[in-house]
């Protein structure tokens, strides 16, 4: 299978100022941004836009309708897979199953997200066989598969991480292996490579970096 990096897309990632927000930030955001001249109390300022995820709507492993709505209010940890992968997938799904458990004492506040990439295959009965196999936690990991092409394009567009069908690469799909970090409002905070250790490692401390700086958690440093 292809490896596709995230940071060969090409995307722009920028600190935002704390001086242009409300409450500290813990962890830069990630994307394409737009910035804006503003006029406020007579004087011009520039206000910098980052993207937010944006609305999506799968079937999960019960066959049960799930949208970002459901997920609301909760940190993200999201990656993009496909149970018949035989290559990126399985270390992986293993150091995702791995994070699951290391943040166990915060699993309130944070969402695991696994959206196929093969929805052909990965019917709701494949996901639910795939947990079983695979001893996965869904008290907060939820599996999710739908339409294909908007897959591929939440993927890439708004998780920065790439997902497409290729007939020359193992299990048919190239796909990079980030795990990506966003906060309760939507924004990519942090991508990470999801098959290297010490870089979910750091995605651990870095999740409660977020939690603790952001939104007033109370957590372990781990």
């Amino acid at each position: 299978m292809k490896f596709y990096g995230w940071i060969g897309l090409g995307l722009l990632v920028f600190a935002v100022s704390c001086k242009e927000e409300e409450k500290p930030r813990a962890l830069p955001y990630y994307g394409n941004y737009d910035v804006y001249t503003i006029e406020k109390d007579g004087k011009q300022t520039n206000d910098t836009v980052y993207p937010k995820i944006p609305f999506f709507s799968y079937l999960n492993q019960d066959s049960l309708k799930v949208t970002s709505k459901d997920l609301k209010g909760k940190v993200w940890i999201a990656n993009f897979f496909f149970t018949s992968c035989p290559s990126i997938c399985p270390p992986m799904m293993s150091q995702m199953r791995r994070l699951n458990v290391l943040t166990k004492d915060v699993e309130k506040e944070v969402q695991f997200i696994s959206f196929s990439i093969d929805p052909n295959t990965d019917k709701p009965h494949v996901l639910r066989e795939y947990i079983k196999r695979n001893g996965i936690s869904t008290e907060n990991w939820v599996l999710l598969t739908g339409n294909e092409k908007k897959t591929h394009k939440l993927g890439v567009d708004h998780f920065m991480v790439h997902a497409k069908k290729d007939a020359m690469a193992a299990g048919g799909f190239a796909h990079s292996d980030g795990m990506v970090l966003v906060d309760k409002e939507g924004y990519v905070r942090g991508i990470y490579l999801g098959t290297q250790t010490p870089q979910v490692d750091q995605l651990n401390i870095d999740l409660r970096k977020l939690l603790r700086i952001e939104y007033g958690v109370e957590c372990k440093e781990k």
